[in-house]
């Protein structure tokens, strides 16, 4: 494959809703599957691993001291991924083994913030199988900060694949300006939009982004529908009494760097979703724009980023 040419899948699949083990078998699934088809990068949804907290909307989950909402959230942390625990190891010796990149949501728990609460968290892992970032989500979104703890700009990465440079943001961090400028900032070429779900989400701003920095956006959706909730959930009836038969209905696409559609969305269809894309579009669209090179003032303005993972103990 030409240096200047990347295959890309989107992994728009459902998860087996917050059953970390499960669900690991299936992101392990789509990476050997894509490795037949020649995959050199696959994205997965928002928090796919082990899902989205869909229940906080279906059982008044900012009521206060509600016996419901506590114990779906301890199951919700029990599920959660601990990567100093080692538990990404077969999904980076994957990568390893197919030379593929991936970008994968989880939801994590930390140990480095005390090991009992959880972040929306991208992960990239390189071709080699190392883990190169972890970007914490930085603004949980409405009923999200009832369950996840906000982020910190460590995350903020971009990493060298082929000719492109990638980074990526977590559901409407895309829609926030500065963590956009921050990315362009530092050469991204290639943005990853990662959503739990939803054309709704990806339709406007996956063309809008792209043609902002003339770049290649790609987004990738999850789906859930109401039959996809494990009938070992805590409290599962109180789930499915509201739930709608469809949650969501996965919009993964892309667009190119003239902002166009280069894969318009696709819904209700799981399964890997795989695309070529051609770098050599991006030089072309920057000849006569470019966000942060020749089509900025940064003797005017300019953005200061704090990169520091935050922890609420340092040792000395």
């Amino acid at each position: 494959m030409k240096d200047h040419i990347l295959k890309v899948a989107l992994a728009q699949i459902s998860p087996v809703w917050l059953n970390k083990k499960e669900t690991l078998k299936k992101v392990e699934t789509c990476i050997t599957n894509g490795s037949k088809e020649g995959v050199e990068l696959m994205v997965f949804g928002e928090g796919l691993l082990p899902g989205y907290p869909f229940w906080l909307a279906l059982t008044g989950g900012a009521e206060w001291d509600k016996t419901i909402n506590k114990e779906i959230h301890r199951h919700y942390v029990s599920n959660a991924i601990c990567i100093e625990e080692g538990e990404l190891q077969s999904v980076c010796e994957l990568a390893k083994t197919h030379k593929m990149a991936i970008y994968l949501g989880i939801i994590e728990r930390p140990i480095d913030r005390g090991g009992h609460s959880i972040y929306a968290s991208l992960v990239y892992i390189d071709r080699e199988g190392v883990i190169q970032s972890v970007h914490r989500k930085l603004q949980p979104t409405y009923d999200e900060r009832l369950t996840w703890s906000p982020g910190d700009g460590n995350g903020l990465q971009v990493h060298a694949l082929k000719k492109f440079t990638v980074g990526g943001l977590n559901c409407w961090e895309n829609w926030m300006p500065l963590p956009r400028a921050a990315l362009y900032g530092l050469g991204e070429d290639l943005h990853i939009a990662v959503w739990p779900g939803g054309d709704h989400n990806t339709r406007d701003i996956t063309r809008f982004i792209a043609r902002e920095s003339r770049s290649f956006v790609i987004s990738v959706s999850s789906l859930m529908t109401k039959a996809d909730f494990p009938k070992d959930t805590p409290h599962v009836n109180e789930i499915l009494k509201k739930s709608p038969d469809v949650l969501a209905n996965g919009g993964s696409c892309v667009a190119g760097p003239d902002g166009e559609w280069v894969l318009e969305p696709v819904l209700d269809k799981e399964g890997l979703i795989i695309q070529d894309i051609d770098f050599n579009r991006v030089f072309e669209e920057r000849q006569n724009f470019d966000p942060v090179g020749h089509y900025s003032r940064p003797d005017v303005t300019k953005l200061t980023v704090n990169r520091e993972r935050q922890s609420t103990v340092i040792f000395k």
